[in-house]
């Protein structure tokens, strides 16, 4: 998404939050008390993501998993952390689908892939890459368009992530959607 800034300096509550989405057609996400919000993504952005969604629609048929692509809620919520957070990643894939409504999902995405801009980096690569550890997203990628590269963070045994770093060739594979992959060339082609 190409840009991410405050429109509030105060923290307000999640119900705030909602009535605030009421008002906007922005791209609004709610992390810790404060709204972020995001304008309209580069056409880069747009190609890529469109190309890893398709590939991963097409991987999913027939299987427990489905990919939701941006925008599309998602509430992330553990019974052991009290205060929900609202998140719009690029694309999620959703295996545990009791947590999906009409308007959004309710849980932890088991991947989620955020394509990076030069205006919102700091968003993806530090507050999301915490957030989405403590939450327990199982992998999460973050792909850069900028350097054609892809880093790939998978949940270990103690909660944390490892990482995996891919550069301009080679393939991208998932850990935990056994099979998947992609090849970074024809991605940033």
């Amino acid at each position: 998404m190409e840009s991410m800034s405050l429109p509030q300096r105060e923290r307000i509550s999640i119900e705030a939050f909602y009535k605030m989405r009421e008002t906007s057609d922005q791209l609004l996400e709610y992390i810790d008390g404060f709204v972020y919000m995001s304008p309209s993504p580069s056409t880069k952005h747009q190609r890529i993501s469109m190309r890893l969604s398709s590939t991963l629609f097409a991987f999913l048929q027939g299987k427990p998993c489905e990919v939701f692509s941006a925008p599309f809620d998602v509430e992330l919520h553990r019974d052991e952390i009290t205060e929900n957070k609202v998140v719009i990643p690029d694309l999620s894939v959703i295996c545990d689908k009791t947590g999906l409504t009409d308007q959004k999902y309710v849980g932890v995405p088991t991947v989620i892939i955020e394509i990076l801009s030069s205006s919102n980096q700091s968003h993806d690569l530090v507050t999301k890459l915490n957030l989405y550890m403590q939450y327990g997203v199982k992998e999460y990628w973050i792909v850069n368009p900028i350097s054609d590269g892809i880093l790939i963070y998978k949940l270990n045994d103690n909660g944390e992530y490892e990482l995996d770093i891919l550069q301009a060739t080679g393939t991208a594979s998932s850990s935990v959607l056994h099979g998947f992959s992609v090849s970074l060339s024809d991605l940033f082609a």
